[in-house]
């Protein structure tokens, strides 16, 4: 059984101080616990890899208070007009990201930073030694799954979803990802998202500050995740100048293949895992978020949102980059463009394994999922 009073004890461990400044994700947290020891059915790898992502989020936490207590310039940071992709997970929001992320004219986050977005001590400037534990860990999750590399390219290194800074809120999908709670992830609809949003602005200040001490000097921050689909009036009201861009492939398309990701990430963590039940889950939760989201631009046409379809990213990459960087007031010069074809060209889905699965086993058809999402193929996929 997961503690939270042993886990909020951990979370101050490396620490000087005994207590947390800000207690606001106390209640969140003792229902992700609540969830995690009554939904999940936890097999004992499965305690411990939760009881250690918790604590480490707690670490985190503390340790950003601590950094802006030294360096109060930290909240200072000004973000500029952020870039924030979303769409339906599988619809190459990655590939669109890590393409344009090779502009050095603006900041993404890496995957090692947003799992552990504070330095270990004061040489991370030149010697960041959480490099190292991310690459780790990366290896340590490709051996419990050895079916990730063939669903999604993890690297420790590579621009990454700020939904891991928002996990440390305790109000993300991220926990529903290693564990089979339905009900808990129903749940959250029922709690303001705003704090954990203003919670991430606070975050990326915290990342940007680190990247200008690194001489890093983009003026924008490029963004990726589909927990945004969820909440797009919360992502307004943090970053009011954001833009948006949409991708959309067809749910056909894109459920099987996540459920599949689904479950290869929650299998080590239960003896018991329905993929059916898994699958459904995320279904669900994919139609609420695409219903929030139209239901927003529909009460905002105003809202700066672009579309863009999967299958012309594929097929014409050029004309999509030319497009997005018209939308979001960007230049595209040559030599972005050069460095954008080399990425794509050394980062080619062929160089990762082949990613086999079925709808069946996941209790996924097409003429449901047809149904289900109805109101978006209508509104958003070629026919």
């Amino acid at each position: 059984m997961l503690s939270v009073d042993e886990i909020l004890a951990q979370g101050l461990k490396l620490s000087p101080s005994t207590g947390y400044e800000d207690t606001e994700f106390i209640k969140p947290l003792t229902a992700l616990i609540g969830a995690l020891n009554t939904e999940a059915n936890l097999n004992t790898a499965g305690v411990a890899f939760h009881r250690s992502r918790l604590q480490g989020l707690l670490q985190n936490r503390k340790a950003l208070e601590d950094w802006t207590e030294k360096h109060p310039e930290i909240a200072e940071e000004t973000l500029v007009a952020p870039i924030v992709i979303v769409g339906l997970p599988r619809t190459g929001t990655t590939l669109l990201h890590r393409t344009i992320a090779t502009d050095t004219s603006l900041m993404a986050p890496l995957w090692y930073e947003v799992r552990q977005p504070a330095p270990i001590d004061s040489n991370f400037v030149s010697d960041d030694a959480r490099i190292a534990i991310a690459k780790a860990e990366v290896d340590a999750m490709l051996a419990a799954m050895p079916g990730l590399a063939a669903i999604h390219p993890i690297d420790a290194v590579a621009p990454d979803e700020e939904i891991m800074l928002l996990e440390h809120s305790f109000t993300s999908t991220v926990p529903e990802c290693y564990a089979c709670i339905p009900e808990y992830g129903e749940a959250l609809y029922a709690q303001d998202p705003s704090a954990s949003y203003g919670y991430l602005h606070k975050m990326l200040q915290f990342l940007q500050w680190q990247k200008r001490q690194k001489g890093n000097q983009g003026l924008r921050w490029l963004l990726k995740t589909p927990h945004h689909l969820h909440y797009p009036q919360q992502l307004f009201q943090t970053f009011p100048d954001a833009v948006v861009i949409q991708t959309h492939r067809h749910p056909c398309e894109v459920m099987p293949s996540y459920a599949s990701m689904m479950c290869e990430l929650a299998a080590p963590f239960t003896d018991s895992l329905n993929k059916q039940t898994m699958a459904a889950h995320w279904v669900k939760k994919w139609q609420q978020g695409l219903a929030a989201t139209q239901h927003y631009r529909d009460l905002h046409p105003e809202a700066p949102y672009l579309d863009l379809q999967f299958q012309d990213s594929i097929r014409e990459p050029e004309a999509v980059l030319s497009t997005l960087y018209a939308f979001a007031g960007l230049e595209l010069n040559e030599q972005t463009r050069q460095s954008m074809q080399r990425w794509r060209t050394f980062n080619q889905r062929e160089a990762r394994p082949e990613h086999h699965y079925t709808a069946e086993e996941f209790g996924l058809d097409n003429e449901r999922l047809n149904a289900q999402f109805a109101p978006y193929i209508t509104r958003h996929i070629d026919c």
